[in-house]
């Protein structure tokens, strides 16, 4: 395939009106701007539907390869972003999510904005930041018998509503604990904010390298919240007690079944996610915007603290 000149991926979620509606105008823009304009072949069948795309438009995996794009302009929620990151993870195209789902803590700009972050995008004006992932791998026995990775979170569920879970959780090869629970999340940093964050878990500064472990609706005395260092490994074992088995879901996007006696393991990715960032405001201030956190009465720092 020969690469167009500046290629830049726009996702959108086309099953929504409003978000066709906002990538038919990235995708005008981005042509007007000199760029080339590019979607999946699905959504470019949903979008030509309903309007007449600019000539160059490029299908991905036809006329250009992931490893060919600049930059990906993200049009949606948290969960299109998610599935952004599957199209171009391992690539150097960074993510740039314009949010028009709720809460889109992913995503750099509102859809207010949207003009404004097309025309940053082609001037190239964002820096890029990488944020871990993590590796995950489900073990038979000695065998491996799957392998995925997530931006978020990968969660050990049960699998069936009547019957609890029964796991023991590792850390560094060593057990810790063993619990009945309705499920266990592990998480990284950019997800301490997603399915961890509404299971108790705790936030981490996205500048902070480190993995939490979240049991859900654990029957223990000992089931806390861990969080652990980028190095370390961590592991739940779905025991084969009473035959229960659950679920793996990463990302809340890639399930796999997972029977009695099998073991999930996870561990740091070697392979980030990129976004790139329009604003270099303090996570602080993201966290207050984005959750609509009181701040009512700060009266800030007095000269230097």
């Amino acid at each position: 395939m020969t690469a167009p000149q500046r290629a830049i991926l726009v996702v959108s979620h086309t099953g929504r009106r409003d978000s066709i509606d906002a990538a038919v105008s990235v995708i005008d823009e981005l042509a007007a701007g000199g760029a080339t304009p590019v979607l999946r072949r699905d959504e470019w069948e949903d979008i030509a539907a309903a309007c007449v795309l600019p000539s160059n438009t490029a299908i991905l995996g036809e006329q250009i390869d992931a490893a060919d794009l600049e930059l990906v302009i993200v049009l949606g929620g948290d969960g299109t972003i998610l599935r952004a990151a599957e199209l171009v993870r391992g690539f150097s195209a960074p993510l740039l999510g314009v949010n028009l789902g709720h809460v889109g803590f992913l995503a750099e700009s509102e859809r207010d904005d949207l003009g404004e972050a097309v025309r940053r995008a082609i001037d190239g004006d964002y820096l890029v930041e990488e944020r871990m992932t993590l590796s995950v791998r489900v073990k038979q026995g000695n065998d491996v018998v799957y392998e995925t990775w997530a931006l978020n979170e990968a969660t050990v569920e049960k699998a069936s509503r009547e019957r609890m879970l029964e796991v023991v959780i590792e850390v560094d090869g060593r057990p810790l604990s063993a619990f009945g629970c309705d499920g266990v999340v592990v998480s990284t940093p950019t997800g301490s904010t997603a399915y961890n964050f509404s299971a108790g878990g705790p936030i981490v500064w996205p500048t902070v390298e480190a993995i939490t472990l979240v049991p859900l609706s654990a029957h223990a005395l000992f089931a806390r919240p861990l969080v652990v260092g980028p190095e370390s490994s961590l592991a739940v074992e779905v025991i084969p007690r009473n035959q229960g088995s659950g679920v793996l879901w990463a990302d809340g996007r890639r399930a796999h079944e997972l029977p009695p006696g099998a073991r999930v393991v996870y561990r740091r990715s070697s392979v980030p996610v990129r976004l790139a960032r329009l604003h270099q405001g303090p996570f602080t201030d993201r966290l207050v915007h984005k959750f609509h956190l009181p701040v009512e009465g700060w009266r800030g720092p007095n000269g230097r603290d």
